[in-house]
């Protein structure tokens, strides 16, 4: 850490010393690194500084070195940086997210630095989920949705998540799918025409969940692809992340119950006019819709991917055959 994010941070948290604890982990493509601080002399007892530095060298997991792909990126902590100075004070209990205590960035640098949620009883990370985390998230995700519902997304991203259309040419190009391939357009058209618009989280896997003890409360993180879009992407996304085909499969009715459950109670506290029924009979439909567009880009950038199955599959033969 430069001395001028090491000010930054002692003069956010009143801290007098700073101790680095461990590497939380690297950022994709060696864009910098998650890392944990003791503090010495804060009402804080440890912060989590997400420190991001442009590579000399661009080291994609997946060989996805593009100009484009960098500019991407650089764009995503821009709109992470907005994300927790302009909109994250809006966000309640019902779908917690770390307090940001400070942000800094100076030439080819961005350090922020977020309250320690180990800390503040969201110690727990799932690899695998139950039905108590599931019901969580999809919890979160509603309230969230609610929270931003009809909202411009000023200074976000103008199309939520990091698979949409506008920002993948080059894994469009590489797509070896010709009846996919054709309806890409038509499946991004179909997600933005949509009436009832929102902010959606863009990234909203298992693994960007942090979860209380015993898995009934939820904080998200990591809000580079924040931005405006039907609130299916999310849910789409977030169920495709912790189940297999099967269980897609056998629970796709189970689980949007709860979610669609959870957004009418969130709209009707937060925006009560705003027909809940309305929203759910439109997202509903669209659900295979926001699958299909994300399936459309795992397979164009990584086709042996294990979320490429049967059940994706079927949901975007039906789509693309209904369009």
């Amino acid at each position: 850490m430069n001395d001028t994010f090491k000010r930054t941070l002692l003069e956010a948290t009143g801290a007098t010393r700073l101790e680095k604890l461990g590497v939380i982990q690297s950022l994709w493509s060696g864009y910098g690194k998650i890392v944990r601080y003791r503090l010495t002399g804060s009402e804080y007892h440890s912060v989590v500084v997400k420190h991001v530095h442009w590579p000399e060298d661009g080291n994609h997991p997946r060989g996805w070195n593009t100009d484009l792909s960098h500019e991407r990126k650089l764009k995503s902590y821009q709109v992470e940086m907005a994300w927790y100075s302009k909109w994250a004070a809006r966000c309640d209990d019902s779908c917690r997210i770390p307090h940001c205590l400070s942000l800094a960035a100076e030439d080819d640098e961005v350090m922020l630095v977020l309250e320690d949620l180990d800390d503040v009883g969201f110690p727990g990370r799932c690899r695998h989920a139950g039905m108590n985390e599931i019901r969580a998230c999809l919890s979160w995700l509603a309230n969230f949705h609610a929270t931003f519902m009809g909202d411009a997304p000023e200074g976000l991203w103008a199309s939520g998540t990091y698979w949409h259309l506008e920002t993948r040419p080059d894994e469009l190009k590489a797509l070896d799918d010709a009846p996919l391939k054709a309806m890409a357009e038509a499946i991004d058209q179909k997600l933005k025409e949509a009436r009832y618009q929102t902010v959606v989280h863009g990234d909203a896997k298992l693994a960007n969940f942090c979860f209380s003890k015993d898995g009934t409360q939820v904080s998200a993180v990591d809000f580079q692809y924040v931005g405006g879009g039907c609130g299916m992407k999310d849910v789409a996304y977030f169920i495709g992340s912790c189940l297999d085909e099967e269980a897609c499969e056998e629970m796709e009715s189970e689980l949007l119950v709860l979610y669609f459950d959870a957004l009418r109670e969130a709209l009707e506290r937060r925006r009560p006019e705003i027909n809940a029924a309305d929203v759910e009979q439109e997202w509903r439909a669209l659900y295979p819709v926001a699958w299909t567009d994300f399936h459309r880009f795992l397979k164009g950038w990584s086709p042996g991917h294990w979320k490429i199955h049967s059940y994706s599959e079927r949901l975007a033969r039906e789509v693309v055959a209904g369009l």
